[in-house]
């Protein structure tokens, strides 16, 4: 729609991971080195941060640098962990033909599958998204089958991420030996004001766009509204676009951003104090 009227070769703040826009602010320059080191240690990979913060985001530029390298399986939020399950969706995230339901079964086909990579030089990682959803249990059967190794070598890295409260499970006593597996452990949090005008302006560039498109008090506007969630700047500029376009605007305005953050307080997803209970507090 307005594309071409702001002459952007895509879509700038399209809500989808891309690892192509991620805003290399310090935290993240510093998260994603974070990760390569942990990539080349034995233990526990974790990230957590509040909905909306790049998690995800950020491991797919990892993994996209360094993918001839590793063997990627992915349980992204549309699992539903189970305690018998967790087994089964390893395997299937890894793409394993497997025979027979049984965990012996899944164990064995999984071990195989680990030392066959390993023998031809690639590492295996298993990301776990949404990992706040695994209790106790689950926790443990992750650190149990972290364990599997051919001689010396550990077979599977984990990388956990989640938000905040996964930090809290993994700090419970049961959870000791977990936590003592953990090489590389990062919290993101939200952009502060300067960083929310860079990472605007950093997404129209990378898009085709005029970094300038959105004027200093309509970042301002933003970054306040949000929070310095990225994701909700996303779905606020976006939306300031669409109107601008609308009122053949050459610039987006504070005016605009005004009006699309009114809509937005009175419509179906509004932007709302109980969802984001801090960004007063940027």
């Amino acid at each position: 729609m307005y594309q071409e009227f702001y002459g952007l070769k895509e879509l700038p703040f399209n809500l989808l991971p891309d690892p192509d826009f991620l805003f290399m602010s310090s935290q993240y320059r510093q998260a994603l080195s974070m990760l390569e080191y942990g990539l080349m240690k034995d233990g526990f990979t974790v990230i957590t941060g509040e909905i909306g913060t790049g998690k995800t985001t950020l491991v797919r530029k990892l993994l996209e640098r360094e993918e001839a390298r590793y063997t990627i399986g992915l349980l992204n939020n549309t699992v539903v962990y189970e305690k018998n399950q967790l087994l089964k969706w390893i395997c299937f995230s890894f793409g394993i033909q497997y025979d027979g339901n049984s965990q012996v079964e899944l164990y064995e086909q999984l071990t195989k599958f680990l030392i066959k990579e390993y023998r031809e030089g690639r590492q295996c990682v298993m990301i776990i998204d949404e990992a706040q959803k695994l209790d106790v249990d689950l926790l443990e059967q992750v650190r149990m089958i972290s364990n599997l190794n051919y001689g010396k070598h550990l077979l599977i890295q984990f990388i956990l991420i989640g938000q905040p409260e996964l930090r809290a499970i993994i700090r419970r006593p049961e959870l000791h030996q977990f936590a003592q597996r953990i090489s590389v452990d990062y919290h993101l949090k939200r952009l502060s004001e300067i960083d929310t005008a860079s990472y605007i302006m950093h997404r129209l560039t990378v898009a085709g766009g005029d970094p300038f498109l959105f004027d200093e008090d309509a970042k301002s506007l933003i970054w306040k509204a949000s929070g310095g969630m990225p994701r909700l700047i996303n779905v606020l500029c976006d939306t300031s676009l669409v109107y601008g376009y609308a009122v053949e605007s050459p610039k987006i305005t504070a005016e605009i951003v005004t009006q699309v953050i009114k809509d937005k307080e009175q419509g179906l997803s509004p932007i709302r104090e109980e969802d984001f209970p801090k960004r007063q507090e940027f």
